[in-house]
């Protein structure tokens, strides 16, 4: 009893101050840790354009893939990976700025150029040291190479501070772990704090077995409902919103309903071909997706379903995704949009679509891995990926895909 009416006092104090913000989650998990010893760069975006796209560009030195707004017309790229290995993403920090700058928010066109041009850990760092002041960003930039640099770069208007993953004094754990604030930045300021401490959690517990991969990622960090100040789980049956009428607020869990998209960068270990890089994409709303696999080595030639289709240059996966998540968030008047029908999402009967669709998922991992063990078997990978075979399981997933989402 005394747990119930806590709980309560702490939703409703959530209730009245609830905002949403631009804001994201990320990882860097370093080889030491993961299931293959590749590195993994993560990023759970949040923004409040809910279209997502991915794009292929050859603007620069290198060719690169990056996650964009639908509405995007070049320039700008919100996490991506380029044909010499370099991956990119970002959160927002709100604890660096340190000037009256009004005129910011350029971390998009950043990594963008980034991409184009840089093919490691130094190259950024001459990007950044080159960059005209002010460069108009606050923000923490988690980036990978091919040549086994994984770090995280806080950054503001003047300044940049490396934070190494590789350093067991920083990252002993083998990973580093971002939301809205940065660890050099002003202390108790900066937002994400709980999303923080509940990825810390869910990862703390998955160290001690090891073996991260992308799967897991997305199963029990993206499509987490995993609360770490509340503690509890809204999967779990005892905590499940169906004791009530299956609505909760959607408050400091990981997915919220400002998420807009979950990648997995999969990198290479030193010395392998950086076109065996995978950039595994959910994207929508995370617990409303599915993981497609993608490599820049297949050009233009990238899933249909997540590329920009139509008159608003909009992701098919994406509108699916998206129109899932407004069956659970179908209030818009006053304080509507800040509850969650969870029900909807995940229910005691298994019916939810986060449910139906993992079954799915399931079937598509089973799909990638055989398909990944035979071209790594037969030596097609990285500069010799079997185009065709890809293009194949893209034509076959595409279908089951479509057929699924339109049952749900």
């Amino acid at each position: 009893m005394k747990r119930s009416v806590l709980t309560v006092i702490f939703i409703v104090i959530f209730t009245l101050f609830y905002s949403y913000s631009t804001a994201c989650t990320s990882a860097i998990i370093t080889g030491k840790v993961t299931a293959n010893g590749k590195p993994l760069l993560w990023k759970h975006r949040d923004t409040g354009q809910e279209q997502n796209r991915i794009a292929y560009f050859t603007t620069g030195k290198y060719a690169f893939l990056g996650v964009v707004n639908a509405p995007d017309k070049g320039g700008v790229a919100w996490a991506g990976t380029n044909s010499t290995g370099f991956s990119i993403m970002n959160t927002a920090s709100y604890n660096l700025k340190d000037d009256h700058v009004k005129e910011m928010d350029l971390e998009g066109k950043l990594m963008y150029r980034a991409l184009e041009i840089c093919a490691s850990l130094a190259d950024f760092e001459r990007l950044l040291d080159t960059l005209t002041r002010p460069m108009r960003v606050e923000a923490n930039f988690g980036v990978i190479d091919a040549m086994g640099g994984a770090a995280y770069y806080e950054v503001n208007n003047h300044s940049w501070i490396k934070v190494d993953a590789n350093d067991l004094s920083v990252a002993p754990g083998g990973y580093l772990i971002y939301t809205n604030f940065s660890y050099t930045g002003r202390i108790n300021e900066g937002m994400g704090y709980m999303r923080y401490q509940t990825a810390v959690d869910l990862f703390q517990k998955k160290a001690t077995v090891g073996g991260f991969t992308p799967r897991w990622i997305f199963e029990e960090a993206s499509r987490s409902f995993y609360h770490a100040f509340l503690g509890m789980d809204l999967r779990d049956p005892a905590f499940s919103p169906q004791k009530a009428n299956g609505w909760f607020p959607d408050q400091d869990f990981i997915p919220r309903r400002s998420s807009t998209c979950s990648i997995v960068i999969e990198g290479v270990k030193e010395g392998e071909d950086p076109l065996e890089t995978i950039m595994w994409t959910v994207m929508g709303y995370p617990p409303a997706g599915v993981a497609i696999p993608l490599w820049v080595q297949m050009g233009k030639n990238q899933f249909d379903l997540l590329l920009g289709q139509g008159e608003k240059n909009q992701s098919p996966l994406c509108e699916w995704a998206v129109t899932l998540k407004h069956r659970a968030f179908p209030i818009t008047r006053g304080n509507g949009p800040r509850y969650m029908h969870f029900s909807v999402i995940y229910n005691n009967e298994g019916t939810g679509f986060m449910q139906r669709l993992s079954s799915l998922e399931n079937e598509l991992f089973e799909r990638y891995n055989a398909i990944l063990l035979s071209l790594e078997k037969e030596g097609l990978t990285g500069k010799k990926l079997d185009k065709n075979r890809v293009l194949q399981m893209y034509r076959d997933i595409s279908e089951r895909i479509r057929r699924v989402y339109a049952s749900l």
